[in-house]
């Protein structure tokens, strides 16, 4: 057993440490139970892909836009109204399509924003309320408690979604699925105002954080890396759960292949924690890079179920090689930038402007591959190109000079946004 009282004591800081905590939970298991299935019950709709591509921008374009105001809002009021309209807007979303019902498909677009702005004030005020929160002496506990809620999460809320929506006629199980989300997220927002007031202060400096990319080589390079990182993920986040869906016809089916991906990466990540060293960082993300595209080979061309199950098996064990030293490069190129102690915010923002930049760009390649092509046959090879983009990572990471040692990444003391599989969202 965990000795809570052991590792926070009992100051007021404390107090907002497990609040943090329990948000994190409720938000990972909202997360897990729902977004699996939302593109699905889009898609059921619609019928078009072209139709989830267009939802898809939608989000990736107003996250980093409310990644900028909610910057802005943090340095001028307070975090915590920054966490507490995330967790509203997110709210409002699953409440939002419920009022839709059937209808939902003919609002893609305004769904699209309100999540993808949820998304993006939600993490800004979690990623800056988890360095200003927890010091070094609760760190280890809050990641790896955070990290084991996010993957019990994983495992347990798609496997339970999909076996409810099986088992429930036309529509009922997704209604009673979103319907969950949202009690959830309501309690997550009525757990905010539990919180300490964080004011804020300081000049919002956006702008010469993205300058700095000129000075700073560093930063300049893993900022490049984000726009190859997004360029996978703007379309793999939605396309491949859907894709298991048009191959199975179950709920059921999609919801054990996301369950099998979040168990071998609930594994990976701790044997990757354990034995990635700094020295080891690079190869390891170019051996994950590598395992990500190569997997892509298992399923584009030869299609079953099997071969989707190995799928997510291959991508359980090839992310966390590549994005657990990938994280920690980036948190130690932050942690070394220009006036860090005043513009985390704006690096922070910044990080997400460049990965958001590579989601946009990858979904609008998947919308004129739908809009002007044969999409059965073009789909595949259009994968292929924009699968290889965690692959040249490596390209801009190998250059990144940093003063190294051989320390297992578990030591380092980094917060990590726990990210296990394509099917992931926000």
């Amino acid at each position: 057993m965990i000795n809570v009282k052991k590792w926070i004591g009992s100051r007021k800081t404390d107090h907002d440490l497990m609040l943090l905590l329990m948000i994190g939970g409720f938000y990972s298991l909202s997360i897990a139970l729902s977004n699996t299935f939302v593109n699905v019950y889009l898609w059921k709709q619609s019928g078009e892909l072209i139709d989830l591509g267009l939802y898809n921008l939608f989000i990736v374009i107003f996250q980093p836009l409310a990644f900028i105001i909610a910057g802005k809002v943090s340095k001028k009021i307070d975090r915590v109204v920054v966490l507490r309209l995330g967790v509203s807007f997110l709210a409002a979303f699953f409440l939002t399509v419920l009022v839709l019902k059937d209808q939902a498909v003919n609002y893609m677009y305004l769904l699209g924003a309100i999540i993808g702005i949820g998304y993006g004030f939600y993490w800004l005020a979690f990623n800056v309320l988890t360095f200003e929160i927890t010091e070094p002496e609760t760190r280890d506990f809050f990641n790896g408690f955070l990290g084991i809620l996010t993957s019990l999460s994983g495992m347990v809320g798609p496997m339970l979604a999909g076996l409810i929506i099986s088992r429930l006629t036309n529509t009922i199980g997704y209604k009673v699925i979103f319907a969950v989300s949202l009690m959830l997220f309501t309690v997550a927002v009525m757990l905010s105002f539990f919180f300490t007031s964080r004011k804020a202060h300081g000049d919002y400096i956006l702008l010469k954080i993205i300058q700095e990319r000129k000075r700073n080589k560093n930063w300049r390079l893993i900022t490049n890396a984000h726009v190859f990182q997004g360029l996978r993920e703007g379309t793999f986040t939605f396309f491949i759960n859907v894709f298991v869906y048009i191959v199975t016809k179950s709920e059921m089916a999609l919801g054990t292949f996301s369950f099998l991906n979040s168990f071998v990466a609930f594994f990976t990540y701790i044997v990757a924690s354990r034995w990635i060293t700094k020295k080891m960082r690079k190869k390891a993300i170019l051996a994950g890079g590598l395992m990500l595209y190569f997997s892509l080979f298992l399923i584009l061309f030869q299609i079953s179920y099997e071969r989707l199950l190995i799928y997510a098996i291959a991508i359980g064990i090839a992310y966390p090689i590549l994005l657990v030293p990938y994280s920690s490069i980036t948190y130690d190129v932050i942690g070394k930038g220009w006036n860090i102690a005043q513009a985390r915010i704006e690096y922070i923002v910044v990080r997400e402007i460049f990965l958001n930049a590579g989601r946009i760009l990858s979904i609008l390649f998947f919308i004129f591959t739908v809009a002007l092509t044969n999409e059965t046959k073009t789909i595949p090879f259009l994968l292929l190109l924009i699968g290889s983009g965690h692959a040249f990572i490596y390209l801009f990471v190998k250059q990144i000079r940093l003063k190294e040692s051989n320390r297992p990444l578990k030591q380092e003391k980094r917060i990590h946004r726990p990210n296990l599989a394509d099917g992931e969202k926000g």
